[in-house]
């Protein structure tokens, strides 16, 4: 599998059991081994690789441990202290992340608590763990741009200085991104002003600034909204996806219908968003046996299937979202069976990516 495809993978497992861990033992057997080992690519049960509750005296702080330490050549590379999945992540909670990056080799420290892995280094001080992550990776809100420094970090090409040398601008970055991300959801008096002065000429009293809390929440909205019908028409090739979005719809952009009639043979059926984003995903994973363009899809009033050529006799899959309730993929074997299989996220995909690419091998032969 993908790195991005593991990762999906895991964050999947996060999402479906995060509720029913209780413990930080728990979380670790779970969630944090798995990133170590399927993720990072570190063997969990070579203590030549990953050392568990490492142990290093520090000053009078005698036998305290960090939950992990992963080695290269016999030396701490990276430090991993963990929480239970039900706890969030809080500085307070890296006092012996602290002590043991001034007293080991390690330049990278890791507080998570399975769900959300906060990344630090020595960028303020040498030999001094920073008060703040240089990066941020939350399971269940995976930030793409993010995976190429994450997979600096892995086994097979461990790359400690580049990382390094691109710490300062991640850190700086996200935290950017993170502050952007909340004014879109709860604007401060700050943002408000900000766009109010540039588009008002009167004076910003507490009537204007009422008046514009919302505009600029609409137009935030809009904004983004603009952004992703632009990525979806690249997505889909230029086509003639243009789909009208009021204020109002602005915050269920995902049940949204797509209004392209050449995307239907029936001019009545309405193809979503979700069943495109669903085409998508299916034909990213086809792809590695196919090229591109050999995977199409049609629409139908039951389900949306995924085709091999435009051809109906070579079905690949077929997205069964129509039900409120509970949504499908349905997938076929050799003699073009179709088996169905639950999903409750679009992420579940990539849990049957052997057999998509199987169906396709099985068309191709």
């Amino acid at each position: 599998m993908e790195f991005s495809e593991l990762l999906s993978a895991l964050a999947l497992k996060v999402r479906n059991q995060k509720d029913a861990i209780e413990t930080e033992e728990a979380t670790k057997n779970a969630f944090i081994m798995p990133f170590i080992s399927t993720i990072l690519g570190y063997d969990v049960f070579d203590p030549l690789e990953v050392v568990p509750e490492f142990t290093a005296d520090v000053g009078v702080k005698r036998g305290e441990k960090v939950d992990y330490a992963i080695m290269r050549e016999g030396e701490v590379q990276i430090l991993i202290e963990c929480k239970k999945s039900t706890e969030p992540l809080k500085i307070e909670h890296a006092s012996q992340l602290f002590r043991y990056f001034a007293v080991t080799n390690a330049r990278i420290a890791v507080l998570t608590n399975g769900q959300v892995y906060q990344f630090y280094t020595d960028l303020d001080s040498p030999n001094r763990m920073d008060d703040k992550p240089f990066l941020l990776l939350d399971l269940l809100n995976i930030d793409d741009s993010l995976l190429p420094e994450l997979r600096k970090l892995t086994k097979g090409v461990f790359d400690l200085d580049s990382i390094i040398s691109s710490a300062e601008e991640l850190k700086y970055i996200g935290q950017i991104k993170r502050t952007i991300a909340a004014q879109f959801t709860d604007p401060h008096d700050e943002w408000i002003r900000f766009f109010t002065t540039r588009v008002y000429d009167g004076a910003f009293t507490q009537k204007v600034r009422e008046q514009f809390t919302s505009l600029v929440a609409k137009a935030t909205k809009q904004f983004l909204n603009d952004q992703v019908n632009s990525r979806l028409k690249t997505a889909l090739g230029g086509s003639n996806f243009s789909p009208a979005v009021s204020d109002e719809s602005a915050d269920a952009l995902d049940s949204l219908p797509v209004a392209q009639a050449d995307l239907n043979r029936d001019t009545e059926l309405e193809t979503t968003l979700e069943e495109l984003e669903g085409y998508q995903i299916v034909k990213a994973i086809a792809c590695s046996e196919v090229k591109p363009h050999h995977v199409t899809h049609r629409d139908a009033k039951s389900y949306f299937a995924i085709l091999l050529d435009d051809n109906n006799r070579k079905p690949i899959a077929r997205l069964h979202f129509n039900s409120k309730k509970q949504k499908y993929i349905g997938l076929f074997d050799a003699n073009k069976n179709e088996t169905r299989h639950p999903i409750e996220t679009l992420d579940d995909i990539y849990l049957h990516a052997l057999e998509i690419r199987t169906a396709v091998k099985t068309l191709l032969a």
